[in-house]
């Protein structure tokens, strides 16, 4: 079991750690958003539109299934 001294020379160990790390996360560049990298890539893909039209007939054939505890 740790005495209350050893407990806080490792809170502080922990803490000092978390700063040093804190510090490094800061000086890295912003990492790029994936969604911004993915908003039309397939713009000019041919077969975007069938695949956009063939989900939405699939969509609008099947009724959406009932919530749990929702009657039936």
């Amino acid at each position: 079991m740790m005495t209350p001294t050893q407990r806080v020379a490792r809170w502080l160990a922990v803490d000092t750690a978390r700063k040093e790390i804190a510090g490094h996360l800061a000086l890295l560049p912003p990492s790029p958003n994936g969604l911004d990298e993915m908003i039309g890539s397939f713009k000019n893909a041919p077969a975007f539109d069938e695949v956009m039209t063939l989900g939405r007939a699939f969509r609008a054939s099947e009724p959406y299934p009932n919530a749990p505890g929702d009657p039936a």
